[in-house]
């Protein structure tokens, strides 16, 4: 699969950052919005913004449940900030009524880092990212409380777990879409084109 088409959940968010991430990192980017534009998809980024406005408009877009079926059926999914916890099993301070898509064995902690106006950078070592350390940018970052036995963690700051990895779904807590540096996004279009050769075979 020469150029995988990956989609970015467009519902709320730093959509366009995650495009032209993609675009760089040699995927067809483009934004998905409703059920119908899952099935064209041969990955999905959900991007950072407020995680509670995200579930929210998920249901009532009519996204919910397709997102959590193509994602138990193995469908590659990068999630950042936000993103992140969308593909949580469970949140440690969930707000009232707040849904995730699940699919990765892991607790998180919203706005661990902090509110706004304490966000940061910070250089990151990402197990898979060849190179200098990744400057994650923070903005009321999560972090990952606790992971299962089936999730990889690939990096820490502060001794607190932010990125992982559970088969096809990876996740950090930073944004590298806001960075110009795209070898996360790389990492990510990698492990959707290792998905769609083995779909081949």
């Amino acid at each position: 699969m020469p150029s995988p088409v990956i989609g970015v959940l467009a519902l709320q968010g730093d959509v366009r950052e995650h495009l032209v991430a993609l675009a760089a990192a040699d995927a067809v980017a483009r934004p998905v919005r409703r059920p119908g534009e899952l099935d064209g998809v041969d990955g999905l980024v959900i991007p950072g913004g407020e995680s509670t406005t995200i579930s929210k408009l998920a249901v009532l877009f009519g996204m919910m449940e397709p997102l959590r079926a193509r994602v138990r059926a193995g469908l590659p999914v990068y999630g950042t900030c936000a993103g992140l916890i969308m593909l949580a099993d469970k949140i440690l301070d969930p707000r009232s009524g707040q849904e995730t898509i699940g699919g990765i064995d892991m607790i998180v902690r919203r706005n661990a880092f902090g509110r706004q106006n304490e966000s940061f950078e910070a250089a990151v070592d990402i197990e898979g990212v060849e190179g200098d350390p990744v400057e994650g940018v923070f903005i009321r970052a999560p972090w990952v409380e606790s992971v299962g036995a089936g999730t990889e963690v690939l990096a820490e700051h502060e001794g607190h777990i932010v990125a992982v990895r559970q088969g096809n779904a990876l996740a950090t807590s930073f944004h590298p879409e806001l960075t110009g540096d795209h070898r996360v996004h790389r990492l990510f279009t990698d492990m959707v084109r290792a998905r769609g050769a083995a779909d081949s075979l």
